[in-house]
C-alpha cells in the first residue's frame, strides 16, 4: 500500500461499504475499523491503522456479499465476466478473483498491480529458495484460501519441484462459523444436528477449543468431496494435501442412537477420505502419523515434537508470561506469533517433550521408508529458545526433516542457516530414505551420545553432551553430529545455533 496517498482516498464509498459488511458478517463487527477510518481522516497513520486496513481487505476479499452494483459501478473486464456469470455460480477461486478486481478498481494508485498482491511473502520467497539451491521442500499453506487467492504462488512452488498444499480439517463443525474458521463451515445445514458425535449420556462432544461440535467422519464423506472438488475446480496447482487430526489417534465411539459408530469405523471413515485424496494424485500428510494411518499417508507432523503442554495457562493464555507461545491471528500479514515467536519452555517439560535422554525412535525403526515424520507445526525447528542446535542434531539422528514457518521477515532472518543446512540435509535424507532404520543405540551412560543406522552403510552419531566423545577412530565434538556414509564423514555443527 502507498500509505501516504490513503488519507485523500479514505472517503471512497467502498471503505464505508466494507464497514457495513464487517458489521453484518464479521465476527468482531466494524467498530474498531470505523475508528481507524476516522483516525486516517485526521491524519493518523500508525502501524495500528495500517494493520486494521489490511485486515479489513483480507476479510472482505473472502466475502460473497462484496459485490454491490451501487458501489462498484465500473467493473473492469475481468470482474464484469464474473458478474455476468452470476455471483452464486462462481466457485471459490473465481469469487476471490472477482473480489480482488472489485477492490482493485477502487484503490488504483494506492497499491501495486493486483498480480503483485501478496507475492513478497510467497512467490518471492519460493524463488529465493530455488536460487539458494533448495531442491526439495513441502510448502504447507495455512488454508486453501491462501492458494486460491494467490494461485501464482502455488504455480511457482510446483514449478520449482516442491510439494505445495493446503491445511484442511473435518474435526469440528460450527453452526455459524466465521470466515476465519472456514474448515468448520459446511454448506449442508443438517450436519450440525445429524452428523455430530454423542457420548453415552447423549451429550454432544464439543469441537476444537470448545467451539461447535465433533463431526462423525462416517457421515461427512460427501461433504469432503464437495469441499475438495470445489477447491480444485479451477485447476489450482496443489499437488499435496494436509489433513488435520485424521492420523492423530483422536477416534471416537459415537453413542448417538441414529448413527452409532465404533472407533474402528471412525478410523476407517477417516482413511476413506485420505484415500479419496490419494486417488487424485495428491501427496497426503496428516497430524500425528499413528500406526493405523501409516499406509495411507506419506508424511506426518507432530510425532517428533508433539504439542507441548496444551493446558498450561502460562503458555496458552497469559500473554505477559515469558512462556506464552503467541497468538493464532496476525494483524500485519506476517506469520502469526503462535508460530514465529521464539519462546523457552519450562524445565519440567523438557524431559517429557524434548530431552534426547528419553527419546527412542520406535516409529522410525518401523516406518522410516514409509512415512516422513517431523515436528508439530506449532513447534518448528527454531521455536524453542536455546534448543535449535539440540533439535538439529535430533533431526539428523532420526531422519526428521526440519520445519520452518516462513514469511518475508523470518526467511531473511534464517535464510543463510537454512540454505547452508540444506547442503548437508538433502543428500543425507535422500540416502536415509532408501533404507530402513536398522539400529538405534546409546553410546554413553548418560544417554547423551546416540547412534542410528540406516541400512548397512549409513550411520549418524549425535553428541548432545557438553564434552567430546571418541568412538573407535572417530571423535565426535560436543553438540555435534557425524554422518558416516560408506566411510565418508560429514560433520554437523550447531555452533551458530542456540
Amino acid at each position: 500500500m502507498h500509505w501516504n496517498k490513503l488519507q485523500t482516498s479514505i472517503n471512497n464509498p467502498m471503505f464505508d461499504w466494507m464497514g457495513t459488511l464487517l458489521d453484518k458478517y464479521g465476527e468482531d463487527g466494524s467498530a474498531e475499523y470505523r475508528t481507524v477510518l476516522d483516525n486516517i481522516k485526521n491524519g493518523e497513520m500508525y502501524q495500528y491503522e495500517k494493520n486494521m486496513i489490511l485486515n479489513a481487505f483480507q476479510y472482505t476479499l473472502q466475502m460473497p456479499q462484496l459485490y454491490n452494483p451501487d458501489i462498484f459501478k465500473n467493473p473492469d473486464v475481468t470482474a464484469k465476466k464474473y458478474i455476468d456469470k452470476g455471483i452464486k455460480n462462481l466457485n471459490e477461486q473465481e469469487l476471490y478473483d472477482l473480489n480482488k478486481h472489485l477492490i482493485g478498481s477502487h484503490i488504483q494508485g494506492l497499491t501495486t498491480p493486483i498480480n503483485d498482491w501478496g507475492q513478497s511473502n510467497s512467490t518471492a520467497i519460493i524463488k529465493e529458495m530455488e536460487q539458494a539451491g533448495i531442491k526439495n521442500a513441502w510448502i504447507g499453506l495455512p488454508n486453501w484460501v491462501n492458494g486460491l487467492m494467490n494461485p501464482l504462488s502455488v504455480d511457482a512452488a510446483a514449478a520449482a519441484g516442491y510439494l505445495v498444499g493446503p491445511y484442511d480439517s473435518y474435526q469440528s463443525i460450527q453452526q455459524d462459523a466465521s470466515i476465519d474458521w472456514n474448515t468448520a463451515s459446511f454448506p449442508d445445514p443438517t450436519l450440525y444436528e445429524e452428523a455430530t458425535v454423542e457420548n453415552e449420556q447423549g451429550d454432544k462432544l464439543t469441537g476444537f477449543l470448545g467451539k461447535g461440535r465433533k463431526l462423525n467422519p462416517t457421515l461427512v464423506f460427501n461433504a469432503v468431496k464437495t469441499r475438495v472438488d470445489g477447491i480444485l475446480a479451477e485447476g489450482i496447482g496443489f499437488n499435496s494435501w494436509f489433513m488435520d487430526v485424521d492420523a492423530a489417534g483422536e477416534l471416537h465411539d459415537d453413542f448417538a442412537k441414529a448413527h452409532p459408530t465404533t472407533q474402528k469405523e471412525d478410523a476407517a471413515a477417516r482413511m476413506k477420505r485420505l484415500d479419496y485424496l490419494n486417488k487424485k494424485g495428491l501427496v497426503i500428510g496428516s497430524e500425528g502419523g499413528n500406526d493405523y494411518a501409516a499406509s495411507h499417508i506419506a508424511f506426518a507432523h507432530g510425532l517428533e515434537t508433539p504439542v507441548i503442554k496444551w493446558d498450561d495457562p502460562d503458555m496458552r493464555e497469559n500473554e505477559d508470561s515469558p512462556y506464552f507461545v503467541g497468538k493464532y491471528g496476525s494483524m500485519d500479514g506476517k506469520a502469526p506469533t503462535r508460530y514465529s515467536k521464539i519462546v523457552p519452555i519450562k524445565d519440567e517439560y523438557k524431559p517429557i517433550y524434548t530431552s534426547p535422554v528419553y527419546s527412542i525412535p520406535l516409529f522410525k525403526l518401523v516406518y522410516n521408508r514409509s512415512v516422513i515424520t517431523t515436528h508439530h507445526w506449532e513447534w518448528d525447528s527454531y521455536k524453542i529458545k536455546n534448543q535449535s542446535g539440540e533439535r538439529r542434531l535430533k533431526e539428523y539422528l532420526y531422519n526428521t526433516p526440519p520445519l520452518f514457518h516462513l514469511d518475508e521477515d523470518t526467511w531473511k532472518l534464517h535464510q543463510d542457516d537454512i540454505s547452508a543446512n540444506m547442503k548437508n540435509w538433502t543428500p543425507f535424507q535422500q540416502e536415509a530414505l532408501k533404507h530402513e532404520m536398522t539400529n538405534f543405540q546409546t553410546l554413553d551412560s548418560d544417554r547423551l551420545v546416540q547412534k542410528t543406522e540406516f541400512g548397512s552403510k549409513l550411520q549418524v552419531i549425535a553428541n548432545f553432551s557438553n564434552k567430546n566423545f571418541s568412538l573407535e577412530k572417530n571423535s565426535v565434538p560436543a553438540h555435534t553430529a557425524l554422518i558416516i556414509n560408506d566411510g565418508k564423514i560429514t560433520k554437523i555443527s550447531t555452533d551458530n545455533l542456540n
